[in-house]
């Protein structure tokens, strides 16, 4: 991102705003570079606001997570309990949020009060979030944000996500394998994303040039599963009107991708165990064999030792189709990376939807970590897709939107209509509450210190209906 004009001077009067409406000892508008560097930062009070290591780890994560963090000082709790764990003796309300453009994280609007004043709320980050798209603009006609798109990956390579230490470990046998063309055996339940981990073997592998074929062997009926993967000649069968290669020959100078390979049934394990031991096929009805040149990938959800004790599965095949074995962990044993899905998802979709970066309420984002996610990636993918049909024009994906598994307890949303005129007169309301109760109800001594006449503090306090103790 390069610099394109002088500093952006109106980034100070929309902090004044913000700091007018949302009531703040200090407030920042900061952005960074792709290494989060910080490029500009504006500031207020401009003299005497020094951010400390907390204040500085809070902008790290939500640059880092893509959702706002609200931290109350006396609950000592934030958002997600994924970020900010450690708090010691923290005095001051937190709330901060991610200025994404082009689903990047380009800065962030970070707020800071005194436990005094109570905690930032929801509707405040509601204020922020709908406040953003101005401060967008300015930083939009300052900064050169189209290198952006070169970090644009959705229709890029597949991609897997996270950060846990099982992920991790899945990411590095993949580097491992992909080059060699050994059997892979990937196993894990539903929806935890085995073919995606095939595809990445191949596309980032030796054989990225060659197909990716896949076929799910328990969703094809056995005697139409043959031929679809070994081919037939013409005459082999009624209605053979003349010979078709099958997928696994498609698939040659590539790779193969059996899901479900729990499911086979006998008669084909054996064809499969021949042809991994002989690397040459024979298509029904054919009385000659055909070279292939396949790396084969299989998959299941199944316990396949306990398939071969009941003799549903060859123990010679198994361990053909098992050099490198990969097992993938449910989502619910690697919390860690449900937020890194999350945003994933929400960037993909709401790209997909051309509309604007949405976000997570706290008590949401919540309700979604806690969730045991039995369908796994699966079932949070759709969860995403989902929200943002129903969340509408709301910016705010919120607790009520989400499915009744996962909020079970019908937790609700108590929404507001949110304008400035509406937001200025509340933060009136509140200011004048706390100021009159810090000088004792003294009207005096009260309207001196806040700037005001005599006069005007009765107008605020009537105009407020303001139970104000007559002490002067």
């Amino acid at each position: 991102m390069i610099k394109k004009s002088s500093e952006p001077l109106l980034i100070s009067k929309l902090i004044c705003i913000i700091m007018e409406v949302i009531i703040s000892d200090c407030a920042s508008v900061i952005v960074v570079d792709q290494d989060k560097n910080v490029l500009y930062e504006q500031s207020l009070p401009e003299d005497n606001f020094k951010k400390d290591d907390m204040s500085l780890r809070v902008i790290r994560e939500v640059l880092t997570n893509k959702n706002p963090i609200m931290i109350d000082a006396k609950k000592a709790e934030c958002c997600s309990k994924d970020e900010i764990s450690s708090r010691e003796n923290s005095k001051k309300n937190i709330l901060c949020m991610p200025i994404i453009i082009k689903n990047y994280p380009v800065g962030a609007i970070y707020l800071e009060r005194n436990c005094n004043f109570g905690p930032y709320s929801t509707r405040d980050l509601e204020f922020l979030i709908a406040f953003q798209d101005p401060i967008k603009q300015v930083l939009k006609n300052c900064f050169d944000f189209n290198k952006i798109n070169e970090e644009n990956f959705f229709n890029s390579k597949p991609l897997i996500i996270g950060k846990s230490k099982s992920f991790l470990r899945v990411l590095g046998l993949i580097n491992q394998v992909k080059d060699h063309d050994v059997s892979v055996f990937i196993w894990g339940e539903s929806g935890t994303g085995k073919e995606l981990v095939a595809r990445n073997i191949h596309y980032n592998g030796s054989r990225k040039n060659g197909k990716f074929i896949a076929i799910n062997c328990g969703a094809i009926p056995e005697y139409l599963l043959e031929s679809e993967l070994f081919g037939y000649v013409k005459g082999a069968f009624t209605g053979a009107n003349r010979s078709k290669p099958g997928l696994i020959e498609e698939a040659d100078e590539g790779t193969f991708f059996l899901d479900e390979i729990g499911d086979l049934s006998l008669n084909l394990q054996a064809k499969l165990l021949r042809l991994l031991q002989e690397k040459e096929i024979r298509r029904v009805g054919d009385n000659r064999t055909r070279p292939v040149n396949v790396r084969f990938i299989s998959a299941t959800n199944k316990n396949i030792e306990e398939e071969i004790e009941s003799g549903n599965f060859r123990e010679d095949l198994y361990y053909r189709i098992k050099i490198i074995g990969i097992e993938l962990t449910p989502l619910r044993e690697r919390k860690e990376d449900i937020i890194s899905l999350l945003n994933y998802f929400v960037g993909k979709y709401c790209d997909e939807m051309n509309r604007e970066r949405l976000y997570f309420s706290p008590q949401g984002l919540e309700l979604l970590i806690n969730y045991s996610w039995p369908g796994n990636v699966r079932e949070l993918q759709n969860e995403i897709q989902r929200c943002l049909i129903l969340c509408g024009e709301n910016n705010l994906i919120k607790e009520d939107f989400l499915s009744s598994r996962i909020n079970p307890e019908g937790r609700l949303y108590s929404s507001s209509s949110y304008d400035f005129f509406k937001a200025k007169a509340e933060f009136e309301k509140r200011f004048l509450n706390q100021a009159l109760s810090r000088f004792s109800y003294n009207k005096a001594a009260t309207a001196s210190q806040i700037g005001l006449s005599r006069q005007g503090l009765f107008k605020l306090i009537r105009k407020h209906n303001i139970n104000a103790a007559t002490e002067g």
